[in-house]
């Protein structure tokens, strides 16, 4: 039997933008317990709230799934992406396709590069981790003399990455551009490994 907050929940889904009052007559409860609901599903990421107009008067609150309250569902998102890329690779030329990758990397690091100007290295890493996390991926890193290995414990990409390997390009351009350096890649789920691993040599400012 479903819990009230998965009944919020599949409401919304069904329903974006609606309000408490909304809410409450579809999942058949009073809107105070629907309001103490939504805090909680607000403080856990899954729900957002936005101020409506509707005519004269004061605006009102209306409440929808976030991207992550989307993703507890289950979707058709990786067989369409699956065929998305099959497609693409089969009416572009190779090196189309790899630049299209590419260019994702870049313009998500583009998005973040104002907030990374005049971090070191070290602080640069724990940004990369922080957002590669939001992206879906599990990173841990660790310095090696005087190189740095990135560890993706977990990817979102692994099993578009089956089929189509050069997603793998985006998380490891992506790496390179934030840490303005070449991130090597030495090991590979794809081909067995336990996860990805990157290597990251710094370049030495000493005379």
């Amino acid at each position: 039997m479903k819990s009230t907050k998965d009944k919020i929940l599949q409401t919304l889904l069904r329903k974006p933008k609606i309000t408490i009052n909304d809410i409450a007559e579809a999942v058949g409860i009073n809107p105070i317990s629907v309001r103490h609901h939504l805090t909680n599903l607000q403080m856990e990421g899954l729900v957002a709230a936005e101020e409506e107009r509707h005519g004269v008067g004061r605006p009102r609150l209306v409440y929808s799934l976030t991207e992550d309250g989307m993703e507890r569902f289950p979707t058709k998102y990786l067989r369409l992406t699956t065929r998305l890329l099959t497609q693409m690779k089969e009416s572009m030329p190779a090196p189309m396709v790899a630049n299209l990758f590419n260019q994702i990397a870049e313009d998500l690091a583009n998005e973040y590069s104002s907030q990374i100007k005049g971090m070191s290295m070290e602080e640069r890493l724990e940004f990369v981790k922080e957002m590669l996390a939001q992206e879906g991926f599990t990173v841990e890193w660790e310095k090696k003399g005087n190189d740095y290995q990135i560890h993706e414990i977990s990817c979102p990409y692994y099993q578009i990455g089956i089929a189509h390997p050069e997603v793998c390009t985006v998380d490891q351009t992506l790496i390179s551009k934030m840490l303005a350096l070449p991130a090597n890649k030495v090991q590979c789920i794809l081909d067995g490994g336990a996860h990805c691993t990157y290597v990251v040599h710094p370049v030495s400012t000493k005379n």
